[in-house]
């Protein structure tokens, strides 16, 4: 505590200004200092990734993206009816709040976490889309929501959507289905 930094092949304090004459890079540590990237799973060994795949709970990831789904497909509808725009931005947090509920519960190394992120985020997107226009038609007839949503004929559940859908719906969903499946494994 006394001398401060200390030099591990000297054992001394450093007693250079710049550079030291006796350091030597190590290649393969700078590579992954440089490299910005986590660590890919090609890249574990075989006991490590055995003992992440122990740790996965696929149950438990769908659950909560599902969930983190549904909360942000309501969200979306809330926040349609509060603006009076539909705002398709709602999407990317969407697939955010998707794919990190699935990482943070489901701890998922495997690609079926990746998957089940993105199918649930595109499908939370359209229903999300599909509330929102709920929304705006119960208030232009008067009626509450839920006797809106009780009393639609399901059955132009797609006609609805296609008639009220823009070219940006489908780029945004294919970006919420991205990071459904970016998002959703573990940071090793």
């Amino acid at each position: 505590m006394e001398t401060g930094l200390i030099c591990s092949l000297t054992g001394e304090k450093p007693s250079f200004e710049e550079t030291c004459p006796s350091f030597d890079l190590d290649e393969r540590m700078e590579a992954e200092l440089n490299d910005s990237a986590a660590i890919e799973i090609k890249d574990l060994s075989n006991e490590k990734l055995r003992e992440y795949q122990l740790e996965q709970n696929l149950p438990l990831g769908i659950f909560g993206g599902t969930l983190a789904g549904f909360i942000g497909a309501c969200l979306w509808a809330l926040i349609t009816v509060a603006t009076g725009w539909q705002i398709g931005y709602m999407a990317l947090a969407i697939g955010a709040g998707v794919g990190f509920s699935i990482r943070i519960l489901g701890k998922g190394v495997d690609p079926i976490f990746g998957i089940s992120g993105a199918i649930i985020a595109v499908f939370s997107c359209i229903v999300g889309n599909f509330l929102s226009v709920i929304a705006v038609l119960s208030q232009m007839e008067g009626l509450d929501f839920f006797e809106t949503l009780l009393y639609f004929d399901y059955s132009y559940t797609f006609d609805l959507l296609l008639e009220t859908g823009q070219f940006m719906d489908i780029v945004f969903y294919f970006i919420a289905g991205y990071e459904g499946y970016k998002f959703a494994f573990r940071k090793l």
